[in-house]
């Protein structure tokens, strides 16, 4: 298991730029970003519960809109530390055209595996999720949609909260990393889609309720391939994780497997 978690810790921390470097001169953009969220993990039952999470992310910081997602999934324990879901998602992107302000809207079908375990005072969580994307593809001069992209994206995220404090209601310093690649038909010369790196503190506030609150770094490679976001994003998400078994002291304890966008 040992062996397994360093193996993940090198792949995930492996530096974005040397991934996708294409031998091109580059050209990076840089700008601030908001992003919000409440995301929600319902236990119904000792294996079986499901997700919905809401999320808004904005661009010059506040000043104006970026997208706007919805997803909904069903959950499966398979036992103390490894869980499963699977489900659908939405998600609203601004375009900006001669017209004027549209939404690209971008249909996914994904599937996902998160293994998580507290050794010592640290907790340790891998997802790894895989998505099937729709996405429409606005033309910019008229503003109407041109055609719908598909792709296939592969997500792999590990992170670590370690609790300082005594009190479980003080906040726990968390690092965490997310690597992004995807294939499809228009998808040439970036492979490699995004890296985020999440600095902050996770805090429960009650007794379903969590917030984690940092700052993450989105480094994102366009489809021509020497263009890149370099975003940097204060991020706040809420995490509500009612759990309705009849047996409160049930021997799979209930944790969230909800996620960012």
């Amino acid at each position: 298991m040992h062996k397994i978690f360093l193996g993940f810790l090198i792949i995930m921390f492996i530096p974005a730029q040397a991934i996708s470097q294409q031998g091109t001169e580059s050209q990076t953009f840089e700008q601030t970003q908001f992003w919000t969220s409440v995301n929600s993990t319902a236990r119904i039952s000792k294996h079986w519960g499901m997700i919905a999470d809401v999320h808004l992310r904005r661009n010059n910081f506040i000043s104006d809109p970026n997208f706007y997602f919805l997803r909904l999934g069903a959950a499966y324990w398979l036992n103390d530390q490894i869980s499963f879901v699977g489900g659908t998602a939405a998600l609203w992107r601004t375009t900006e055209t001669d017209s004027g302000r549209e939404y690209a809207l971008e249909r996914r079908i994904y599937q996902q595996a998160l293994w998580r375990a507290i050794i010592g005072k640290i907790t340790f969580l891998q997802r790894v999720r895989v998505e099937q994307r729709w996405q429409e593809v606005i033309n910019t001069n008229s503003g109407s949609t041109d055609r719908v992209r598909f792709s296939s994206r592969f997500r792999f995220l590990i992170s670590a909260a370690v609790q300082v404090f005594k009190d479980p209601g003080l906040p726990r310093p968390v690092l965490s990393n997310e690597i992004l690649f995807h294939a499809g038909r228009e998808i040439v010369y970036n492979t490699f889609d995004q890296n985020r790196l999440f600095l902050g503190f996770n805090q429960r506030i009650g007794k379903n309720l969590t917030i984690d609150y940092g700052y993450m770094l989105v480094y994102q490679q366009q489809y021509t391939g020497n263009q890149y976001d370099l975003n940097h994003t204060f991020r706040l998400f809420l995490y509500y994780s009612p759990d309705f078994r009849k047996k409160a002291d049930d021997d799979l304890p209930h944790y969230p497997v909800g996620g960012i966008e």
